[in-house]
């Protein structure tokens, strides 16, 4: 029943594949050239979960993480110094680390991947393209596609429609002369001493993502040979080529790259004889409205941004669910995905009942990827995200013992257990921190459905706004609630519930004053005065 899930299909279209393959190598390539955003993340995760299904299986896996370090610098990236403006044309992994914490620029963005694979306890082979064409590793393979280079070329037009390859060398030797390597033109391949002949001739219009401005490249103009080692195969062919010499078994891909894939897969059966690795295609991510995620206009949501607000299981979920449909990546998402594998992990230890075995079984199987087959022995502790973010947007962040605080406010308010363990403690205080941070950039609480308050609440509210003040101790703010309900007909225990709910949007908490004194009285008022504008008419 396991094989209904995705990764556990691809893990056995893998085997019949190829039963007799010492290791199975997944993979995914990690861009070393721009500000990585949350769906680059989502190869890696991809590839590693179907790593993980062939280990099951009982096969030898690994997942390696393949940098496209020599890649050419085509766009200072939002942010980055303009002094970038000389490299570009460059290969990314021979520019220098403007901040000067990796070897080179390539190293400091492919870090960025391998640091929130890290985080969220992905292991991976990382191997670092510019490192495999020194070493040698696809000279077989370059040699071989240059030597049939015309009929790379035709397979590229039957695939494309693009005849550019049929005249030119799927290949851009770097320049001895000035270090670019999109402005070369091959014009020779000698296959004895393995070398390239190439003019440094070509034109191309990179950009500077934060000022806007254009930047023109253009060859130097030097002719001269240098080893296949020195320069990188076109992407029409260089997926095949790395496919072939790594042995790559599995490899995700998205719809930006889909014809890329498909020219390569037909390299790979017609000019490399080897079998293509099995794919997952999956949508985009895109921005609330439909548009393209762009990483030049220096909003990119990285995945080190996700994981300030939510677990590491949460960006797992988003990756491993619904892979042919596109889906927004912003703030808004993070509570519902966080809740979501609460509601997963629900199903799987039968807190919720899914009467249809199918769906049972497939939401029970993404639970285990969505903890990497790593499932704990009990449910862990499950709060709404909205409850604690709602708490956490109204307590300063500098009140004092501030996380016990809200761990009383969730206990008083039977949404946390009144005995917690210590893991279950810790737990509830790394949620009460990715809820902080959330509502810290989202300016304030989730969204919720307006109040309905009666003529008599909403006038009792106007008026303990009106009465409150911030000289008043947390027992004088006390009495004066009670008052107010009473002066208003209003049971003061409906009142006070009410109120809780206004301020935290729980209906039970701590002493209404000590509570009001803790958030600032001014900021309560604050707080109140919105519910009330918000609010409907409700019956009396």
């Amino acid at each position: 029943m396991s094989e209904l899930f995705w990764a556990d299909k691809s893990a056995q279209q893998i085997i019949d594949q190829d039963p007799s393959r010492d290791i199975y190598v997944t993979e995914c390539g990690l861009g070393a050239s721009g500000i990585p955003h949350v769906g680059s993340l989502g190869d890696g995760i991809r590839s590693y979960v179907v790593s993980l299904a062939l280990k099951e299986k009982g096969k030898d896996a690994l997942f390696q993480a393949y940098s496209d370090d020599r890649d050419g610098l085509r766009k200072i990236p939002y942010g980055f110094p303009s002094e970038l403006k000389e490299y570009v044309g460059n290969p990314v992994s021979h520019i220098p680390d403007p901040f000067g914490c990796h070897d080179s620029f390539g190293h400091h963005i492919s870090s960025l991947l391998t640091d929130a694979f890290d985080k969220m306890g992905i292991e991976y082979r990382f191997q670092s393209s510019d490192e495999a064409y020194k070493a040698g590793i696809l000279d077989k393979e370059i040699a071989l596609l240059l030597e049939r280079h015309k009929e790379a070329g035709t397979i590229i037009r039957n695939v494309t429609g693009q005849e550019k390859y049929l005249t030119q060398y799927p290949y851009f030797a770097i320049c001895e002369e000035c270090g670019k390597i999109y402005t070369t033109r091959v014009t020779d391949f000698d296959p004895e001493a393995e070398t390239v002949s190439y003019v440094c001739d070509g034109e191309f219009v990179g950009k500077d993502s934060t000022t806007g401005e254009d930047i023109v490249v253009r060859g130097c103009g030097a002719t001269g040979t240098t080893h296949i080692r020195n320069g990188k195969l076109a992407w029409k062919v260089e997926f095949a080529a790395r496919w072939r010499a790594f042995g790559i078994a599995f490899e995700a891909f998205g719809k930006d790259i889909l014809e890329s894939v498909k020219v390569n897969d037909a390299i790979c059966e017609q000019l490399l004889s080897y079998t293509p690795p099995v794919h997952a295609f999956y949508e985009l991510f895109v921005e609330r409205g439909g548009g393209k995620i762009s990483k030049s206009k220096g909003n990119v949501f990285t995945p080190q941004r996700w994981l300030r607000y939510g677990a590491p299981e949460s960006l797992i979920l988003l990756m491993l669910k619904r892979l042919a449909y596109a889906r927004v990546v912003d703030l808004e998402e993070i509570p519902k995905l966080m809740d979501e594998v609460n509601y997963l992990e629900d199903v799987y230890f039968g807190k919720v009942k899914v009467n249809n075995e199918k769906e049972r079984t497939h939401l029970r199987r993404l639970y285990e990827y969505v903890k990497l087959l790593d499932v704990p022995e009990t449910p862990s502790l499950s709060v709404p995200y909205n409850v604690i973010a709602n708490i956490a947007s109204v307590i300063p962040a500098d009140t004092p013992n501030r996380d016990e605080i809200i761990i009383n406010i969730l206990q008083n308010s039977k949404k946390a257990p009144s005995s917690l363990t210590e893991e279950q403690r810790e737990d509830l205080m790394g949620m009460i921190r990715y809820a902080t941070e959330w509502t810290k950039d989202a300016g304030g609480p989730m969204a919720h459905e307006p109040l309905e308050l009666t003529e008599a609440e909403r006038e009792a509210l106007l008026q303990l706004i009106d009465v409150l003040g911030d000289d008043m101790d947390a027992e004088d703010i006390q009495n004066a609630v009670f008052t107010t309900a009473q002066q208003h007909d209003l049971k003061p225990a409906k009142f006070f519930k009410l109120l809780y709910y206004v301020l935290l949007g729980v209906q039970r908490g701590p002493r209404a004053g000590t509570l009001i004194k803790t958030i600032g009285v001014q900021r309560a008022c604050r707080i109140i005065e919105r519910e009330i504008k918000a609010s409907r008419q409700g019956s009396s």
